[in-house]
């Protein structure tokens, strides 16, 4: 079986890094072999839904958004609770920012093979890499692949988790889209941790961005139309 004859679900959430990816899926699949899978999952900022579904209808793709609402029950974190200011600074004893969800990698992957399952969809791609900033436990090669074990075993099937981003810093992500010809969506897409556009430039995720792109030398079509 070759790449064209199988189907790939790609975790889209609005950003610059799954919207990469979703070029890449059809690339390496064919446009009509990949749709999107969105997660609703109480996030403080609606726009990155919004940009999920304009970018899947832009590009022809078809795309679900299923809604998971236990992640705001849960709190605790910055992306979900809005008592909870979001900064860059990590916590003592985890190591970590206030933006990370705990376990939403691992749920989201769940939930995509469970809808992949009876659609005979057996790619799932993922947007995550290791090389990010933030160190989020749950976008490393070791959990990924431990992930997908568990899918295989506890569905009885060949699902694949790819990441093509996994070992790629935000300067070769943008060289990725560029050479994808995905830069002019990234006008299209949602980064910035404070959910305004244009975006505020300050937070973590959209220095990060920033950087990506000035290393690149490609200016971001984002800031371009803002």
């Amino acid at each position: 079986m070759t790449a064209k004859d199988r189907k790939a679900l790609v975790v889209l959430s609005g950003g610059q890094d799954s919207t990469t990816c979703l070029y890449w899926a059809i690339e390496k699949f064919g446009l009509e072999n990949v749709s999107a899978i969105t997660f609703d999952y109480g996030q403080r900022h609606r726009i990155e839904l919004e940009c999920a579904q304009d970018i899947a209808e832009r590009i022809g793709v078809p795309q679900v958004c299923l809604p998971i609402d236990t992640f705001a029950a849960l709190g605790g974190d910055a992306l979900t609770d809005t008592d909870i200011d979001i900064t860059s600074q990590v916590d003592e004893v985890t190591s970590l920012p206030n933006t990370f969800v705990p376990g939403r990698n691992i749920v989201f992957l769940t939930f995509a093979a469970a809808w992949a399952w009876p659609r005979k969809i057996d790619v799932l791609v993922t947007g995550v890499a290791e090389t990010d900033y933030s160190g989020y436990p749950d976008c490393r090669e070791n959990t990924l692949a431990s992930l997908q074990e568990s899918l295989r075993l506890g569905m009885e099937s060949n699902v694949e988790i790819q990441a093509p981003l996994m070992h790629l810093s935000k300067k070769e992500t943008v060289e990725l889209a560029r050479d994808l010809g995905a830069i002019e969506a990234m006008a299209w897409t949602h980064t910035c941790y404070n959910g305004v556009r244009p975006p505020c430039g300050s937070c973590a995720a959209c220095e990060l961005r920033a950087r990506g792109f000035a290393e690149a030398g490609i200016e971001d079509p984002l800031l371009a139309q803002s």
